[in-house]
């Protein structure tokens, strides 16, 4: 394990020594308490890891990623730098450097916006699909009618 200079671990941190290679947590990286960093994850210069934050193994960090409260990365994922993973992020893919992604799953914080105001829609749609339905049946009913 290898933790440089400047670097600040909060209480109750878990760091787990690689099994080969090395666990690396890089210069002016700031950590907050109840972090879980696994095996053979590399925390690039100057982020920022905040509480209740779960690294799983094998992950590499970019340069100045902020994972953001309750975070959890799956196994093996590339975090580009600068990116930023919102609170209670779920994330199973890869993020590219200077993305903003946020939810369960972890998506990019604009599909996540997008798919919310829809979510917001589909009430008004429910009704708007009835109300068709109804008209429908009655053009139905008065063609058979004649």
């Amino acid at each position: 394990m290898q933790i440089d200079d400047d670097v600040e671990i909060g209480a109750q941190t878990t760091i787990d020594r690689a099994r080969f290679g090395r666990t690396w947590i890089q210069e002016g990286t700031k950590i907050d308490n109840l972090v879980m960093i696994a095996h053979n994850v590399v925390i690039g210069r100057h982020c920022f890891i905040v509480s209740q934050v779960g690294i799983s193994g094998s992950c590499h960090i970019g340069h100045g990623v902020i994972l953001a409260g309750q975070a959890g990365l799956a196994g093996h994922l590339d975090i580009g730098d600068r990116a930023v993973v919102m609170a209670k992020a779920g994330l199973s893919k890869d993020v590219p450097a200077g993305a903003a992604w946020v939810g369960i799953p972890a998506m990019d914080r604009r599909d996540f916006a997008r798919n919310m105001m829809n979510v917001k829609r589909v009430e008004r749609l429910r009704r708007t699909v009835q109300e068709l339905q109804k008209e429908l049946a009655d053009v139905k009913n008065a063609l058979e009618r004649t």
